[in-house]
């Protein structure tokens, strides 16, 4: 291509950022700005703070939910800086600033028994959830800001209980140390939803750039708000609480706005409830947007989880799961949901056509027990019957129509092709 500049060679250009042209002109090759000369100030600003706040290739580099949710964390993020400030103005004068009474010594050993019981509280829930932060990212992310601004109004409280004032406060690090473990694993979890081009260190990078800014903001805010708040509680509370609800609302739409597109036990109940229903495959978003971000509802009616062989299976229940198996996984159901003498195959519809006849459904646990041989399409379908499985066993109503829609296929869907089929919404 010629031009009265010279001859373009190449064009350069990274996702949606400036880009570059190489032109050839008296035998030099030079590296231009492309469009440099229509470019506006305003342009050249916007420019900059994309490229100082915004992942590189932006918005190519992220996904499609990326620039909603971080909107949503932004005002999180700055209304969370506002009622910390609040909190920690009470947490300083509950330790004695401003008190001539106060000692130094005593609120040395108070601020060290606030930071190891919060270090043994980071330890223990580590030990306990760390492996569901990641499939349940959502729930985790929201309950983690929940508990923040829990332990943020004990800290505002702590002053005017002198005689409970350690006790609270340690508590309440507590409570902050788990919302440290919750919030960081998260957030990697998220990190890693959002980058499209092996970019998770630049998507971190940047969004602590986005968070150190809101920060900043938020500080310069309350170097206007501590005057007024000073020696006034009332305004203090109202003040806090009105932060705490943009916080919560702002947390809330953060979490609502992911879109993920793998597979937990909630969106996989979800979409596959939907196909048995009226054999609709519901698209990501749909199934997104129907998955509890609160503990408490789930859509999994009873519980499934790898079990070990010992609590959930007896000698002759093994040994009849185990006959005619020839699936590198076993289902078993335990504490009592169904009679014991029902034989456990592994194979799905002899599995289910025995349970139709007619058991006691009470309270229970559906367990999958995976072989050293099992792959990964393995524990999909194991995880998809364990899922129509407990669905079933939970609805007397829908019992009789679930077994009638299954039986309409002679042998189970590959587990591949039904990922697939699922969100490519492909015909059955």
């Amino acid at each position: 291509m010629e031009t009265d500049k010279g001859v373009v060679l190449a064009t350069e250009r990274y996702g949606s950022a400036e880009s570059w042209k190489y032109v050839s002109k008296d035998g030099v090759m030079e590296r231009r700005r492309d469009g440099s000369e229509g470019h506006s100030g305003g342009n050249s600003v916007f420019g900059v703070f994309k490229s100082v706040f915004l992942p590189q290739g932006y918005p190519e580099s992220v996904s499609d939910d990326y620039l909603q949710y971080q909107f949503w964390d932004t005002m999180q993020a700055f209304s969370s800086s506002l009622s910390g400030t609040l909190a920690t103005q009470a947490s300083l004068r509950g330790f004695g600033v401003g008190n001539q009474e106060a000692t130094v010594a005593a609120a040395t050993v108070t601020w060290l028994f606030k930071d190891g019981t919060g270090m043994l509280g980071r330890i223990l829930f580590a030990w306990r959830k760390g492996s569901k932060l990641d499939s349940e990212a959502k729930k985790w992310r929201l309950f983690a800001d929940v508990l923040n601004d829990i332990a943020m109004f004990m800290e505002i409280l702590a002053p005017y209980f002198p005689a409970c004032f350690t006790f609270i406060v340690c508590t309440a690090g507590i409570f902050k140390s788990i919302v440290g473990v919750a919030g960081g694993a998260t957030r990697a979890a998220l990190t890693v939803h959002q980058a499209r081009r092996d970019n998770m260190a630049d998507i971190s990078a940047k969004d602590g750039s986005q968070e150190t800014l809101v920060n900043l903001a938020g500080l310069l805010v309350s170097l206007i708000l501590i005057p007024l708040v000073t020696d006034n509680p009332v305004l203090t509370l109202c003040l806090f609480f009105l932060f705490t609800v943009l916080h919560l609302f702002a947390n809330y739409k953060a979490v609502r706005s992911v879109v993920m597109e793998t597979f937990n036990e909630a969106r996989l109940s979800i979409v596959l409830q939907q196909y048995l229903k009226d054999k609709r495959i519901l698209s990501p978003p749909e199934a997104n947007q129907r998955e509890p971000v609160f503990f408490g509802k789930n859509y999994v009616f009873c519980a499934i989880a790898l079990a070990r062989l010992s609590p959930v299976l007896s000698l002759k229940d093994l040994q009849l799961a185990l006959k005619e198996n020839s699936m590198p996984y076993l289902l078993g159901i335990r504490n009592g949901m169904l009679s014991s003498t029902h034989a456990k195959k592994s194979s799905m519809f002899t599995y289910l056509e025995s349970y139709f006849k007619p058991p006691v459904f009470l309270a229970g646990c559906v367990c999958v027990c995976l072989g050293p041989e099992a792959s990964a399409s393995d524990e999909i379908r194991a995880m998809c019957q364990a899922v129509v499985l407990s669905n079933m066993l939970s609805s007397s109503n829908s019992r009789e129509a679930t077994g009638a829609a299954l039986k309409q296929q002679s042998e189970p869907l590959p587990p591949s092709m039904f990922i697939n089929r699922l969100f490519k919404c492909e015909e059955l």
